[in-house]
């Protein structure tokens, strides 16, 4: 629900997180969005808003809810036609037409059927069996974690390497119209003509000019003597330093600082878990004044596993049978506020408090 009231912004985005974003805004006004997706307390907001504007009966049937003989508790319901026609009617096209997307578009199952798939190919070609071997790249976290940098800033590299297609064609152009017998190359009587057209020209630089370590200078015929020597050799030398000095340094370095950043919030969320109590947030220096302080702290007063058991305890219990201190949480859990996690208290906090507080009364 809380995509439908703050949508990200596509001005950050690029192509991929735009066809996500349209891709799901096919099944938003679907009908049977609301029924699947949306909690109870978001579909009771929705039909104690819009009951002025709408009929109650048919709001509770569009949420997929219905009275019981429980007072104030509902459930769901799902329309049942009979009939081979009547049951083809009654399918939502357009959800299951997302829902089918977003599966075959998940990584995890993306992951698997390929993996399947090679299984399979194997049988009968034996060498494919060696693409198992990446397995070892996701099993992994750290080779994970180099896989993620190409992806980290995937927007900065693609339009780095759009750029430099761009700036190689301005270089294909140039040489194309002014240097073109310098591709010419001609051995054991066979002549090789590497920019007879632009888009062999384009291919060549791309291939063998990005690809020299002295850019395309390294794949042309010495301009020695030639006319137009001075000119190949600034077209040699600006090659050289804006396509292989500049444009793949640039491209080497989002790769390295991606993996670096990665590495630095891996080892901070690390840090952080093992130094600071995730639920009030109090360092662990705080707890070890004695043994096993933070150790007590984190399994017995603060245990996640306890909060979220709670959560969950609440998410099936009817709100009628609530107590006050479960009502309290729901009602603040409702509203996705988190002031119920006791942040900076703990016990051992409150009973110092208590005793300085008896101690300063007393004198």
């Amino acid at each position: 629900g809380a995509w439908l009231i703050d949508q990200p912004s596509g001005d950050n985005s690029w192509l991929l997180s735009y066809l996500s974003r349209e891709w799901h805004k096919l099944v938003i006004s679907s009908k049977s969005f609301p029924n699947y997706y949306w909690d109870k307390f978001v579909k009771k907001k929705v039909r104690n808003k819009y009951s002025d504007q709408f009929d109650y009966n048919e709001l509770n049937r569009f949420l997929g809810m219905e009275k019981t003989d429980t007072p104030g508790k509902f459930e769901i319901v799902k329309t049942i036609e009979t009939g081979l026609w009547g049951k083809i009617k009654s399918i939502d096209m357009r959800y299951q037409i997302w829902k089918w997307g977003i599966i075959f578009t998940d990584n995890s199952f993306l992951y698997v059927f390929f993996y399947f798939s090679f299984s399979v190919i194997g049988n009968y070609a034996f060498f494919v069996f060696a693409i198992h071997l990446l397995d070892v790249a996701i099993s992994v976290k750290a080779l994970s974690t180099i896989l993620k940098s190409i992806t980290h800033n995937g927007r900065q590299l693609l339009l780095t390497i759009m750029l430099m297609a761009v700036v190689v064609y301005l270089y294909t152009v140039i040489a194309f119209n002014f240097f073109r017998k310098f591709y010419t190359k001609e051995e054991d009587e066979q002549r090789e003509e590497n920019c007879k057209d632009m888009f062999t020209c384009f291919k060549f630089h791309l291939y063998s000019g990005i690809r020299a370590g002295g850019g395309i200078g390294d794949e042309l015929e010495s301009p020695n003597g030639d006319p137009l020597e001075l000119y190949r050799i600034i077209f040699d030398i600006t090659f050289f330093f804006f396509i292989i000095v500049i444009l793949l340094a640039i491209i080497q370095g989002l790769i390295i600082d991606a993996f670096g950043d990665l590495r630095e919030q891996l080892d901070s969320v690390k840090e952080t878990l093992e130094s600071k109590c995730f639920i009030c947030g109090i360092g662990q220096e705080y707890f070890d004044k004695e043994p096993h302080g933070f150790e007590t702290h984190t399994t017995v007063e603060h245990n996640f596993a306890n909060y979220l058991f709670f959560l969950t305890h609440l998410l099936n219990k009817p709100d009628t049978e609530h107590t006050g201190q479960e009502s309290y949480v729901w009602d603040m859990y409702q509203c996705r506020k988190w002031d119920f996690f006791p942040i900076g208290d703990c016990f051992r906090r409150q009973y110092e408090t208590g005793n300085s507080s008896g101690t300063t009364t007393e004198s």
